[in-house]
This record gives structure tokens, sequence and C-alpha cells, in this order.
């Protein structure tokens, strides 16, 4: 049967030192040409990789830093424009109370013209009447007085005379 003490002293009686040797230079020669063939160009792909993503990521990074730029300004030109906007609608608002502020002082001053012509015009009618009326007075009053004159009258008989003068002036107009 095979143990393991067999095995120890067996590869203890195997050792030879040339062989070791050999596969240590091997070893040598194969770190050697990885190193010069393999991982130099490896790592130079993967310096290259490395470079590459670290642009990637800055130019991200940049545009990023633009996008939020860009947007800090829009919001702000968006701000202008809503205060601009109320500026305006202020505005208007103001010019609109202002215009509403004439038109009622131009119609209560339409009104007061309107009302003093026809104050006017009522003292007009009224001088007019007045004259009238002082005319038919004089004339009655002439009326009267020569039929008073053709006669001497007693108080039922001015009376009377009265009235009658007050149907024909009645009649007259």
């Amino acid at each position: 049967m095979f143990t393991l003490d067999a095995f120890i002293l067996g590869a203890v009686a195997d050792f030879n030192g040339g062989d070791i040797l050999f596969q240590l230079a091997m070893f040598a020669i194969l770190m050697f040409l990885l190193k010069k063939y393999a991982w130099g160009p490896l790592m130079g792909i993967m310096k290259q990789r490395e470079d590459h993503i670290a642009g990637e990521i800055e130019a991200a990074e940049k545009s990023r830093a633009e996008a939020k730029q860009r947007l800090e300004e829009q919001r702000q030109l968006l701000k202008e424009a809503r205060q601009d906007a109320q500026n305006l609608i202020e505005s208007a608002r103001k010019q609109g109370e202002l215009q509403r502020e004439e038109i009622i002082t131009a119609a209560r001053a339409e009104s007061d013209r309107m009302k003093q012509s026809a104050l006017r015009e009522i003292e007009t009618e009224k001088d007019q009447a007045v004259a009238a009326l002082r005319e038919q007075v004089a004339s009655l009053s002439v009326l009267i007085a020569s039929k008073v004159i053709e006669k001497e009258l007693t108080l039922e008989e001015q009376q009377q005379l009265i009235n009658e003068t007050i149907a024909k002036a009645g009649d007259l107009r």
C-alpha cells in the first residue's frame, strides 16, 4: 500500500537540484516574456482604457456642469419673463384705472355741462314766461282801466269785470 510516509520519502529520494534550477530558470524566462509581451501591452491597453474612461467621466462632468449652468440660466430667464409679465399686467391695470378715472371725470364734466345748460335753458324759459305774463298783466290792466274809465262800478260789477277780463285773457292764449 501507498502511504504518506512512503510518498514523502520517495519525493526526498528523487530530489534533483538541476531540475529545480532548470524549472526556476524557465519560470524566470516565462515571467520575463509575459512581462514584455503580455503584461506590458496589456497594461498599456489598460492604461489607455483608464485614460479613456477618465476622459469620458471628465466630459460627462463638464456636460453636467454646463447643463446645470444652462438650467440656472433658463430658470433666471423664466423668472425674468414672469416678472416682466407681472409688470406688464400691473402697468395695464394701472393704465386701465387711469382711463377709467379719466372717463368718469369726463362723464361728470359732461353731466355738469349738460346740467348747467339745462339750468340756463330753464332760466331763459322762465324769463320768457315772466315777460309774457307781464305783457298779459299789462294788457289786462289796460283793458280793466279802460272799462273802469267807461263806467263807475260797484263791487259786484268790479268782480264781474275782473272775471270777464280773465276769461277773455284765457281766450287770447
